[in-house]
Order: C-alpha cells, then structure tokens, then sequence
C-alpha cells in the first residue's frame, strides 16, 4: 500500500467552524439566515431528495465537510430547466459539488430494455422525473450559466463510472469523458472523501482549482503530460492485436557500448533502472481510437480494470481530441477509525423537514439499516461496485456498529427494535482482506474469490458472528435481518456462520444470487459455479431444520448476459423447474458504464483475458425479441411467455419440451386470459429452490 493518507479528520478547521453545526444542513436562504451565514463556503447539488442519513451520499459527505468547517449548503434536485434553483443559495465561496446522487441518472430513469421508469425512489413519494437524463452534465452546465467562473467538482457514482471514454447502453455507442461533456474542474471518483476534503482545505486556503492536480482519487482535463513525468503505452502492457513488439520498460535492455571477444561482438546487458511509480503515466488508447475500434476498447477496459489497486495503480491518460483527460490513482482506503468517526456524524437520519410527510421509498427502505463496511473484492463483471469503491474492504470497528444502533433506539420514535441490515455491498466480507499487506498492494487480479478463492485471503467470518451477538444481546433490539447481499461462497468456508445466520437472522426467506447455472456465462460473470449454491443450500436447509424454523432460499438469477446462449437459457429454465421454482421478479442484465461486462456486450470480446485481434469472442444477446426471450425462460411457467417459447423450442430442436407432462417445460395449449394470471403462480408463495 502507498504511504499512509492524513487522518480525514486531521486537518486544522476551516475559520467558519465557529458557526457550530447545523441541525440540518440548509436547503433555503431563510435556514441560512437562522444559521448567521451571508454565504455558503460549499454548495452540494443532487439528483436525490436531501435525506440526513449516511446512507444517502450528499448527506455524508455534507457532514463531512461540515465537520471541517465549512458552510455547507445542499440543493436537491433542482428544476433544470431554467438557472433559478440554482442560484436561491447565491454563489459559493469555495466550490460547487455537484452529483446525480445515490445511482447513475439513465440507470435511475430507464429499465434494462430503455423504458422510462414510472416512479423514483429518491424522490418525495416516488415520483418519476425528478431529475433529467445524464443528470451531473445538465447541473453543471445550470451551474456555469449561473455563475461565471465559479469552481466545480462533480463526483458520485455517475462521475465515477463516466470518467474516461465509456459504452453507454442508452444511446448505444461510446460517449466521452463526463469532464469534458460537463465542464466541470475537477471529477472524484469512488469514495471520495479523502479527495473532497483536501480539495475543500486547498481552496480555503486560496489555491487555485486548476492547480490542484496532485489528489488522488481525481481526474481532470489537461493539455499535456509534464516533462518530469515517464508514459508509458497500454500496448506495452497488454498488445492488441496486431502491433510491432514494443520493449518492456522493465526489461534488460543492451547498454550503448559492445565489446569485441574471440572476434565476435558481445552485446552487455545492464538493468534499466525501474520507472518512478510516482512519476509514470500509463497511456490509454484515446477516445477516437475506442469509439472507432472494438479491440481497443476492449483492450482500455482490461488495462484500466488492472490499474484500479490504490497500492500500485498508476495515473491513467487518455486523449479526447487535442486535450488529455488525466486519473490520478485511487484514493487510499479509510482506516477503521476513520470510517467510524464519518458514520458517527451528527446525521437526523431523516428526510429534511422541508418534504413534510411526502414518503421517500428508498429512505424508508434503509431507514433502520446499519453501514458495517464498504467495498468488493468479488469482482463479478456486471457489478459496478469495484469501479466505484475498490476492492479492498473498509470495515467499522464492533464498538462503533453498537453505539450507531443505540443512537437509532434511542433517538428515533418510531423505531420498534427491528434492524432491516447490518451490511453494506454484501452482508460476509467484514474484517476480511488479504493475510499479507505486501502481496495485497502488489496484487492485480480482479477478483479474490474467482476462478476460486485466493489462498491469500482471509475468510474467517469469527468478527461478523461477534458483531451479530453484541447487536443481538443490545436491550431493546428485538430482531436483525440481514438483507445485504451474501456470498455464499465465502460462507460456505465457515460453517459457523451459516448456522448464525440461518437461526437468528433469516426472517423465513434469505435472497442470494447465484445469476446463472450454467458454466458458459458464469464464467464471463467471475461467479462461482453452481455446485457450491447447492452445498450452501444443504447448509441452509440442515441449520434451519436444527432451528425447527421453515425457510426458503430466493435465488436471483440474471438473463442475456455477455456469454449466454439460448441453450444456457434452456438449462437454466429447465433447473428452475425441476427444482419448482418460479421466479416472479427477474433480472435482465443492464450495460453500466466502466464494467467488464459491458466491455463483453459492446466489443464481443473478453477482456478478462488478454485482448487481441484473434482473441476470444464472446456471444452477445443483442435485440429486442432475443432479450425478451431469454428473459422469457426465467418465467417459463407465465402463459404469456409460452407462445415465444414454443417457438424458440421449435427453432432450437426441442419440441421434445412442449406438451402437458412433468418433464414438459411449457404446455402445448395456450389459455385464455382470464386463467392467464392464475397459471403464471403470480402473488403464489415462493417456492423452495
């Protein structure tokens, strides 16, 4: 790992501390003036509503800033068609922060098949269209009409996932850069808080935004490359294609004199002297060449996929046009005290009074939810976590998780003792990191638990079982579900740990995903093969029986992803059935930015191995109707989808599957409508998977 970060909350505090902390950050003029303040030093933009919940992250970087000393002040999702919600808390001292909030806008406004959602869950009773389309470019650009001149920092996971070139899903085709879209000074990507507050102290201290160029976890526009710094081409660390060989920068290579022995010329080699980490830039193709060239995009993702340990990262460059985008190296993880000191801010946990008693769906969903830890080191290729918080786990200590929960007892009145999640991106990776900080920060594989689960890593469970008992044993609390994510095939590595969370914190259903049964696409998703859900389900079955609870596995499975033929399909219809199960809500896979998956989807190309002009392909399921199909045998059993089905069966050789008996997968005739909803099992109980 590289040298230790400055404490988060080391730094001197900003003069307008003086001002105390506000018992919800100003969303009005008029809260302003009840505070004493003539001015905002930070104004925080964002496409969610303002919930004061560290869950939400306006709220938690607000605090933060907060307890640094600065005014900080939020406008939540603003009226974008005209400058005037921008402007009602005039203009900033320090900076804009401006984010899209808790997701990426087109993942919040359209489905997996582009269809506008009708509600949003960050919004006061869920109304759609809050917000508009690519959400941080329109506020920025609100922002720059209304105030000339004025610093910017986007950040959020939709800068975050856009900061180089990157295949949008939307529109179809591979957009540039955020930075140069929105204009904005300076993006943070991930966690950024260790970057928003240097950032925030710089300024304060009268530098200028466009010298600020040295913060990790930062990307920024750029003329040119430094004369003191070393580039290095991507091609020289994984060649696509077709390309003379080019010499590795690390190699021996021949010194300038030979020497003359036996009449024979000898050429000595000495050791090139290792390029400074800190001063070596790694050279992206640009974004002309990635739009124009599917290996090379395939080839970006997989050298920036490689570049993305804070502990030997380098700084990324990739051109758009005749400017440089520019990636310092991810941020430094927070230590432990960090992280409990962030969460232990003076949060209400509530929406801003300003929203009354207008329900906000996705605070009501977390409201009663606890924050353990962060991060992934899973990898699974459809998932945008690792390209928005790393790999490297950050967990809270016990003693924090404990006072949060007494904090939410005792101050929240309608608080029943019931805790909805004690997780974060998934429920067992707690406390759990690689044995050795050496082989940690050296380390370049994107995944500690794919193809199989790295000899180096750590999967003893024994501090969450610790920290389930301690919350468990608290006076009043009187039941907590774990509803984050589990990987299962970490718990399968502590027996232990099943059996306490099958007892005590499973409420008759627990929802795990293993995606897909069959080995083609898992493979392509970086998941575990089906075998070791079948060994995790004997073990959830055994406990529960020795708990005399009945309780049920929910398996989420995903369709048409990179890698899926129509007879994985098939296979995974048909195993649903003989286990009888019937899924109800599916998952059809969704291309987000950045990911590995959607690298596979654009290019057709792997780039989990090493990309070439005849390297391997990989299929594709393109189109509406394939899309809709695949989807279709999730829920073979909904009369809607037999028509398409038989048709598919047909067409791939297996009518031997349609008819009326127990191995049939779909019926050969078609009911009316009014038995329709009663043959797909809709609203029926699930069944045991």
């Amino acid at each position: 790992m590289p040298r230790q970060a400055p404490d988060l909350f080391s730094y001197r505090p900003y003069w307008a501390h003086r001002f105390g902390t506000a018992p919800v950050l100003p969303m009005s003029r008029a809260e302003m003036d009840e505070l004493g303040w003539d001015r905002c030093d930070i104004i925080l933009v964002t496409g969610d509503a303002y919930v004061d919940h560290p869950s939400f992250g306006m709220a938690l970087i607000g605090r933060l800033l907060e307890a640094q000393g600065f005014r900080v002040g939020i406008i939540a999702q603003p009226d974008w068609r005209s400058t005037a919600d921008f402007e009602k808390l005039g203009r900033p001292s320090l900076f804009f922060g401006i984010t899209a909030g808790n997701m990426d806008s087109m993942v919040n406004r359209y489905t997996s098949d582009r269809r506008i959602r009708r509600d949003d869950a960050y919004t006061p009773n869920g109304e759609g269209g809050r917000r508009p389309d690519r959400s941080v470019v329109v506020y920025s650009q609100r922002v720059r009409e209304a105030f000339k001149g004025v610093p910017i920092v986007i950040g959020g996971i939709e800068a975050s996932l856009r900061r180089i070139a990157h295949y949008d899903y939307w529109s179809d085709k591979v957009r540039r850069s955020i930075l140069p879209d929105s204009k904005a000074d300076l993006l943070v990507y991930g966690n950024a808080e260790r970057a928003i507050v240097e950032i925030a102290h710089r300024l304060g201290r009268g530098e200028a935004i466009d010298t600020i160029r040295d913060v990790r976890g930062t990307a920024f526009m750029t003329r040119a490359i430094p004369d003191d710094w070393q580039v290095i081409d991507s091609s020289d660390v994984d060649t696509p294609g077709r390309l003379e060989p080019k010499p590795d920068p690390y190699a021996a290579e021949p010194c300038a004199k030979g020497s003359s022995e036996g009449g024979e010329t000898v050429v000595r080699f000495e050791p090139k002297r290792r390029l400074p980490r800190e001063k070596t830039v790694l050279r992206l193709p640009s974004y002309e060449q990635v739009k124009a060239d599917p290996v090379l995009y395939a080839h970006a993702s997989r050298v920036f996929h490689l570049e993305t340990n804070p502990g030997n990262a380098r700084a990324l460059v990739q051109a758009h046009g005749n400017r440089l985008v520019w990636l310092n190296p991810p941020p430094i993880p927070l230590r432990t005290k960090e992280l409990d000191r962030l969460y232990e801010l003076p949060y209400t946990r509530r929406p801003h009074p300003a929203y009354g008693d207008a329900r906000i769906p996705a605070w009501e969903m977390i409201r009663f939810s606890i924050n353990i830890m962060r991060g992934c080191f899973g990898g699974c290729t459809f998932c945008s976590i690792t390209e928005h918080e790393g790999r490297i786990i950050q967990s809270r200590s016990e003693d924090s998780v404990i006072r949060e929960i007494e904090i939410l007892r005792d101050t929240q009145p309608d608080f029943t003792g019931q805790i909805s999640d004690l997780g974060g991106p998934t429920a067992n990776m707690y406390r759990l990191a690689c044995k050795s900080r050496e082989i940690e920060s050296a380390c370049r594989r994107l995944s500690c638990v794919y193809p199989g689960i790295c000899k180096n890593l750590n999967t003893d469970h024994a501090h969450l079982i610790r920290l389930y008992r301690r919350a468990r044993a608290l006076p009043g609390i009187k039941k907590i579900s774990i509803a984050s994510g589990l990987r299962y095939d970490l718990a399968v590595r502590s027996p232990e740990y099943v059996k306490e969370l099958v007892t005590h914190h499973v409420g008759g259903y627990l929802k795990i995903a293993p995606e897909h049964t069959e080995a083609g696409p898992l493979s392509k998703m970086m998941k575990p093969g089906i075998g070791t859900y079948d060994t995790f389900r004997e073990m959830f079955d055994r406990f529960s029986k020795e708990a005399g609870k009945e309780q049920y596995l929910i398996p989420y499975f995903i369709s048409a992803h990179p890698g899926t033929t129509d007879e994985d399909m098939l296979n995974l219809a048909l195993w649903l059935k003989r286990n009888d199960f019937r899924p109800d809500q599916v998952q059809a896979f969704l291309p987000t930015p950045l990911a590995i998956a959607s690298a596979m989807y654009h290019t057709g190309r792997n780039p989990l191995r090493k990309v070439g002009r005849k390297s391997e392909k990989v299929a594709v399921v393109r189109g509406a109707r394939r899309r809709r199909l695949h989807k279709a045998f999730l829920r073979y059993h909904d009369p809607e989808n037999w028509p398409l089905l038989r048709d598919a069966l047909k067409r791939m050789g297996r009518a031997d599957l349609i008819g009326n008996g127990k191995h049939h997968l779909v019926p050969r005739w078609q009911p009316g409508k009014s038995r329709r909803r009663a043959a797909s099992g809709r609203n029926r109980p699930a069944r045991r998977a």
